[in-house]
């Protein structure tokens, strides 16, 4: 199971379609700022699942402030982080919440500041941003049929 990561695109859409092209993955994740910026996503690639959450500048939002998404034999708490206070307290109530929930991964935006680690059995993972700032980023997750987890965080072509 290969799911490409995206957050914090700001109406940038075209590196995150290259990304897609380029990766193939399986499902395509979204995690807020903008949740619009899906809209391309679901027209230019209608067979591959599309999980998304709203973040902090997303006024009229079209998804869900969290959702939790399988990923093979594992599941991921998905948010954008602002809930969770990820800017000014850090990740681990997002932790918590995520193994509350039986999840292994964490996955958040809000920070513009691309990031992976362990906390406790929760991977947390950032993809850093697709819209704005000088290195422009997204994650491939690749989830094992044994629940191996592999995350590799990738520069996005401008």
């Amino acid at each position: 199971m290969r799911a490409a990561v995206f957050s914090d695109t700001h109406h940038n859409t075209a590196p995150m379609l290259d990304a897609v092209r380029q990766s193939c993955p399986d499902l395509i994740i979204h995690l807020g700022d903008h949740d619009r910026d899906t809209l391309c996503l679901e027209e230019q690639f209608p067979d591959i699942p599309l999980f998304r959450v709203c973040g902090n500048c997303d006024f009229a939002p079209i998804a869900p402030i969290a959702d939790i998404v399988p990923l093979g034999p594992v599941k991921a708490l998905i948010c954008h982080g602002h809930s969770y206070g990820v800017d000014w307290e850090g990740p681990d109530r997002l932790a918590y919440a995520a193994e509350e929930r039986g999840c292994q991964i964490a996955m958040f935006g809000h920070t513009h500041r691309a990031m992976q680690e362990q906390c406790g059995g929760v991977l947390l993972l950032n993809p850093g941003t697709g819209g704005r700032g000088s290195r422009l980023t997204w994650a491939l997750v690749e989830v094992l049929d044994n629940g191996g987890i592999a995350v590799s965080i990738n520069q996005m072509n401008r």
